[in-house]
């Protein structure tokens, strides 16, 4: 006798779907929760990597610091650090600087030509002080900060009329050229929404 083909019923067919369709949903929440994960986590890597970089640079110029005899060798205002450091072949001048944007406050770094006489170092000086932003040769190294603090180190730890509400008296300014401290303290706030939070402070002995 011949065996009656055995086949699946419309139900089963049905059922069987439901549950690959089911697996295959759960298998797709997976690899996105995989991909977004491993998105997130490079963000943060790239992050932190730049803040590395620019705070490395910043230290840079902090060791570089020069007496020149001529100009500061190293001021803060409101907005604005200006130092002179050495470079090779002669004198640069240097400007770090908080301005708003989009993203709360971004952190710029505008460095002069390297010059080998007094006038040329006195007019980058004097280029400095009037930014207005956006000037040529600026480079925008950090995004999302809220507020920053500077503060020197000579008998004690002063503020350099730097931005946010603080209270810590500002040091006694003196001559150019006699105004190298002996330590500089950052102290970095990030926006909300900046991707870090809180803030980051870090001190440098600077070398006399």
């Amino acid at each position: 006798m011949m065996r009656r083909a055995a086949g699946f019923t419309l139900i089963e067919v049905l059922v069987a779907m439901t549950v690959m369709a089911v697996m295959a949903m759960m298998a797709w929440q997976g690899v996105d929760g995989i991909v977004r994960a491993r998105d997130a986590n490079q963000a943060r890597l790239e992050r932190t990597l730049r803040l590395n970089s620019v705070i490395g640079q910043w230290e840079q110029d902090l060791g570089l610091i020069q007496d020149s005899g001529v100009v500061p060798a190293i001021i803060c205002d409101g907005s604005t650090v200006r130092l002179t450091r050495r470079a090779e072949g002669g004198l640069q001048v240097v400007a770090w600087a908080l301005r708003p944007d989009t993203t709360g406050s971004s952190w710029w770094r505008w460095a002069s030509p390297v010059v080998t006489t007094v006038g040329d170092l006195q007019d980058s000086w004097l280029r400095t002080q009037q930014f207005q932003g956006g000037e040529p040769g600026q480079l925008r190294t950090l995004e999302g900060l809220s507020a920053w603090q500077v503060y020197s180190y000579r008998a004690e730890w002063a503020n350099c009329q730097s931005t946010g509400d603080v209270t810590v008296p500002r040091a006694s300014s003196a001559p150019p050229g006699q105004d190298v401290p002996r330590g500089i303290r950052i102290v970095l706030t990030f926006a909300p929404g900046s991707g870090q939070n809180g803030s980051l402070t870090r001190d440098y002995l600077v070398k006399p």
